[in-house]
């Protein structure tokens, strides 16, 4: 081992201690250099610091019935509008679920991104997807190598075509066996790059997702053990082709400036997937001493309908409770998800059986009123963004 290398584990090793958040042991949180964090938020991590901090901040996880492969939110672009009216820009972004979260970090542009998920099969998941990144030149080489089509002899070409034309190449596309096997060992082979201990069970899980975008391509929709599926449920087309509420297309595949954006931060290991539960003592808690380190506040908290959950389960005044505690400023919000049809909401959307409520994270974290919530719809019913808190109003809600 050399002297610095030895240096930086003895680093680490001091700063691994365990802190005390509203009176809740947390996770120790991995620091690196915390003085090198905080003087350089954006600096690339390494990939054995990579590995060192998905290990640490990960906790044990949990089983949810559905792969989500993509989102069931139709309405995931609608926060973006939201967003540019507060102002959320940069900071560190932490959210759920797969690949709707690039939407919104392509909009924010944090320095560091945290994805987590109760289930390990989101964290493979994520590595697949910078898999993707990391063998893609742009949008419609991502595309091709997602849904195993051949990819363009004239990639390039591509680079400036919107999100319909690249839609339209993959589906006059067909898989063949080459390039559905091509894919395959490609992301096989990139992943086991990252550093991350992966037995032969993960990889075999990371293919049976990719199989699933190479089998059903842009149709691809959520599925769920023991649900019926739902007419609702967008397909991967739809989300890459949804709007804001400006009626922009604004997926992260809609600019090729936001997907490379991206590509950067996957390459510079940025984007964090972990295993963990946002009521558990261990891996917020560990995530805010993380940004505290790097001078950070969070930007975003997006966590679709995991409250619901919460709250159900007897773990929302938990969740709060670590919530309370992370690093934040005025304009930080907490981006959540209700279902039930266009009459669910006031901000529900005609059209659109998801609606995205956004919520200021100091307004849910001084709330002396979050023990007596007792239903995720009265949750969703009871706060939105102040209106002083908007640049100008919205007329499209």
């Amino acid at each position: 081992m050399t002297i610095a290398r030895h240096a930086r584990t003895l680093v680490r090793r001091q700063l691994l201690a365990v802190v005390l958040v509203s009176g809740v042991a947390a996770a120790p949180a991995v620091r690196l250099d915390a003085q090198r964090a905080v003087a350089a938020g954006t600096s690339p991590l390494s990939t054995s610091d990579f590995a060192s901090l998905v290990q640490q901040l990960s906790d044990s996880g949990g089983y949810f019935d559905t792969d989500n492969l993509i989102s069931s939110e139709r309405s995931y672009l609608h926060a973006l509008t939201y967003f540019d009216r507060i102002g959320v820009r940069g900071g560190a972004y932490i959210g759920v679920g797969p690949d709707q979260n690039f939407s919104y970090i392509a909009r924010v542009r944090p320095e560091i991104v945290f994805i987590v998920d109760i289930r390990r099969d989101n964290q493979l998941h994520h590595l697949l997807l910078k898999a993707l990144f990391a063998l893609s030149q742009n949008r419609a080489e991502f595309l091709a190598r997602w849904t195993g089509r051949p990819v363009p002899a004239n990639v390039d070409a591509y680079g400036t075509r919107d999100i319909d034309a690249l839609v339209n190449l993959i589906d006059a596309s067909q898989p063949t066996a080459a390039s559905q096997h091509s894919a395959l060992s490609a992301v096989t082979a990139e992943v086991q790059r990252d550093g991350l201990h992966l037995t032969a069970a993960d990889l075999a899980t990371i293919a049976r997702f990719h199989q699933a975008f190479l089998d059903s391509g842009l149709s691809l929709r959520v599925t769920s053990t023991g649900r019926a599926p739902q007419s609702h449920y967008p397909t991967l087309r739809q989300l890459l082709q949804e709007r804001d509420l400006n009626g922009q297309r604004s997926s992260y595949l809609a600019s090729e400036v936001d997907f490379r954006f991206l590509k950067s931060l996957q390459r510079r290991n940025l984007v964090i997937p972990l295993v963990g539960d946002l009521a558990s003592p261990r891996t917020l808690p560990a995530i805010g001493a993380e940004l505290r380190a790097r001078g950070l506040s969070v930007s975003v908290l997006y966590t679709s309908n995991v409250e619901d959950y919460l709250l159900r389960d007897g773990r929302f005044p938990a969740y709060a409770a670590v919530v309370r505690r992370l690093p934040r400023t005025e304009r930080s919000v907490l981006v959540r998800s209700l279902f039930g049809g266009p009459m669910s909401h006031s901000r529900s959307v005609p059209g659109y059986y998801s609606t995205q409520l956004l919520q200021s994270l100091a307004a849910f974290s001084t709330e002396p009123d979050l023990a007596a919530v007792r239903s995720y719809r009265e949750l969703a019913q009871r706060w939105f963004i102040p209106r002083s808190l908007l640049a100008c109003p919205l007329s499209s809600t």
